[in-house]
């Protein structure tokens, strides 16, 4: 990191008062929705949706059902297709080629997902492949050893050496804040990855817990906004992991407005990672559209 960096991290160096944040992002999510917002609401949260599967069964057949259904969720006009779908990389051609034609992002974990513990040559070599097999975003890890030992150059520098292999592909640098054990390390790693080249920040992988939290995304929507107010740049924010209801999905949306205001209200500056949100939402879609609960038969499963 240069000077002007190291300068800026100690501008933004503030300590996060816990107790504090838990209690402004509780009361933040808290905001009642009534019917007709509702419904815009669960709308925009599907299509913010990072529709994912990132098992070690994941085949062809099932990458491309989901990418069906992240274009077309249900037959209903009004509902919008998702944002992106995230997939391994060797899963990339088949989501790319079952997604063509449509506005829906192939998406693709990268640098040794979950673990991020291989060489950077390495980590950067898959991201370069990932990117010529059509990923349109990837999203790394951190090296979260390196950053808990203190080591915020070698992680500054191994973002911005991922940024560079991205080439014209978004960048999702992911902090993996279930272990990064405060939130004054939320914080300061939200900065570093901003400076070092991230379009988005995100809360995890989905394979630690705790993953995803309304406190943690709130330290980081206040990093954003920090961030923002110094430079004059946007960056996005994607928590994954653990968002599972439509309850979870609005008390986000309502954090990101209360923090960032409309204009962070969008596919291309907020997302939410999830596996399973999609029929949650679509459910209670259909409740709100029609008073009645559908059976989860009646949606296909992620």
């Amino acid at each position: 990191m240069n000077n002007s960096v190291f300068n800026s991290l100690e501008t933004f160096n503030i300590n996060v008062d816990e107790i504090g944040v838990k209690e402004r992002a509780s009361s933040l999510a808290s905001r009642s929705i009534k019917k007709n917002s509702k419904l815009e609401a669960i709308k925009l949260a599907v299509s913010m949706i990072d529709l994912t599967t990132l098992e070690g069964k994941d085949s062809e057949g099932k990458v491309t059902a989901l990418c069906r259904k992240a274009i077309r969720p249900i037959e209903d006009n009004d509902i919008p297709g998702v944002a992106a779908v995230c997939v391994y990389p060797n899963m990339v051609k088949t989501a790319k080629s079952a997604l063509q034609g449509s506005n829906v992002k192939v998406a693709s974990v990268a640098t040794s997902f979950p673990s991020g513990q291989s060489p950077l040559k390495l980590k950067t070599e898959e991201v370069k492949k990932t990117v010529s097999y059509g990923a349109d975003e990837i999203d790394m890890v951190i090296s979260r050893g390196e950053f808990l030992e203190g080591n915020y150059q070698f992680v500054f520098d191994e973002i911005r050496a991922v940024k560079e292999a991205c080439g014209d592909a978004h960048l999702k640098v992911i902090l993996e804040t279930g272990e990064l054990e405060t939130f004054d390390n939320v914080r300061k790693a939200s900065i570093i990855a901003m400076f070092a080249g991230a379009d988005f920040i995100k809360t995890s992988t989905g394979k630690v817990q705790p993953a995803a939290t309304l406190p943690v995304t709130l330290v980081m929507l206040e990093a954003i906004r920090d961030y923002y107010n110094e430079t004059g740049i946007k960056i996005g924010m994607k928590p994954a992991g653990g968002i599972r209801t439509t309850k979870d999905a609005i008390s986000y949306l309502c954090l990101v407005k209360e923090t960032l205001g409309d204009k962070w209200l969008t596919p291309d500056l907020f997302r939410l990672g999830a596996s399973t949100l999609l029929n949650d939402l679509l459910m209670q879609y259909k409740k709100q559209k029609t008073g009645f609960y559908q059976s989860a038969d009646y949606f296909t499963n992620d």
